[in-house]
């Protein structure tokens, strides 16, 4: 199994090809071939949770391609833990693992399943304490602080000071005795919660039953229409998007694919907390808020129309790698597919096409209105 002494040379070779076309350029002229080169990936470090091809399966061990990084480890204790996970797992198939170590002492990058189910299930947690989810959820315990909730896996906590009025325990001189009695009646009851507090280092869980009701929200979302542009103030970040408060009490959410026509790759490195961003309501359903950041910019495929065609010959920068090839960046949001049936194998394409590179290629698809394009390698 190779280690990644590769990943240096792909990395540096990238370095110079970005220095090579930026020397000759003042910062100041500094265009979107440069922003898109910026954009490469970087290497994946401790707690980011990845995902990739099994390439090879061994005795208690499961390798895990990361190009162009190298090759990922499942093994010792993480493959123990996920043993019963990993005996279904065949060459091929895509797994989603947590990085737990950097390089060992054999090259590899050391993954564990188990972590990354947590991490998951935590950042969906996040998720649902910015977008002030209710969850149905019963009361498993109590004890003289609150109430032990579980959801997907993790236990969580109800104070008692988070309890609706109709179920917060009234007991003279405030007896936490006499509020431990009146708490244990809640057990085995479902209550209508949502998540306050999301702390994964610290294992941290808390719930409330002090939540805006279905009705007050839907007399907030009442105020807004389909086209409004608003300024609102970004609350959270996700893997899927940023979620933007309209008001006191209401937010929106702007999906990843509405973020940028560009191809955005992390919404939580585009924008910080307490930011403020114009957006545009897209859609009210629910009385739920989409919005959208890029509908407030021109379509770059539609002045893209009468900048080119099939046949032309153009220069772009390869971005990502899919299971259908490699996608290369004609200009800013206009990005086309390289399939790989244009190579022998996909060995072939990663070695021709680096990430980061520019190359000359030939359009022969361009359907602007359908946002489509292919390309293939100029001779």
């Amino acid at each position: 199994m190779p280690a990644t002494t590769e990943t240096e040379k792909i990395v540096t070779s990238q370095n110079e090809e970005t220095n090579d076309i930026d020397t000759d350029e003042p910062a100041a002229k500094e265009g979107p071939m440069t922003e898109l080169l910026r954009a490469v990936p970087k290497r994946p470090e401790i707690d980011d949770v990845v995902e990739g091809p099994v390439i090879a399966i061994g005795r208690a061990r499961v390798f895990v391609d990361l190009y162009p990084f190298g090759t990922g480890i499942i093994y010792g204790r993480e493959y123990l833990s996920a043993r019963d996970q990993l005996k279904n797992v065949n060459i091929g198939d895509t797994v989603t693992a947590k990085v737990v170590g950097d390089d060992n002492d054999e090259g590899y990058i050391e993954l564990s399943l188990r972590e990354a189910r947590q991490a998951l299930i935590w950042n969906e947690a996040e998720v649902a304490m910015q977008k002030k989810s209710t969850f149905q959820l019963p009361v498993v315990d109590a004890n003289k602080g609150g109430l032990i909730i579980h959801w997907n896996g993790i236990q969580g906590f109800l104070p008692a000071s988070q309890l609706a009025p109709a179920h917060y325990p009234r007991v003279p001189d405030a007896d936490k005795d006499k509020i431990f009695v009146e708490l244990k009646k809640l057990v085995g009851q479902t209550l209508e919660v949502q998540v306050i507090t999301a702390n994964p280092k610290e294992q941290k869980l808390i719930f409330s039953e002090k939540g805006a009701a279905p009705s007050e929200r839907a007399s907030l979302v009442e105020k807004y229409h389909v086209g409004d542009v608003i300024t609102g103030v970004v609350t959270g970040a996700t893997e899927f998007g940023v979620f933007i408060k309209l008001e006191e009490g209401l937010e929106g959410l702007v999906h990843i694919s509405e973020m940028d026509w560009a191809l955005v790759e992390n919404p939580k490195t585009r924008y910080k907390v307490g930011e403020e961003v114009n957006v545009k309501v897209i859609e009210i359903k629910d009385d739920k808020v989409s919005l959208s950041i890029k509908a407030l910019s021109d379509d770059p495929w539609v002045l893209a129309a009468d900048k080119y065609a099939k046949d032309q010959q153009v220069n772009a920068v390869v971005i990502k790698y899919n299971k259908h090839g490699a996608l290369a960046s004609v200009e800013e949001g206009v990005a086309g597919l390289v399939h790989i049936s244009e190579f022998e194998n996909e060995e072939e394409l990663r070695a021709k096409l680096e990430l980061g590179k520019v190359y000359p290629f030939v359009i022969t698809l361009f359907e602007p209105k359908e946002r489509r394009m292919t390309l293939k390698p100029a001779q």
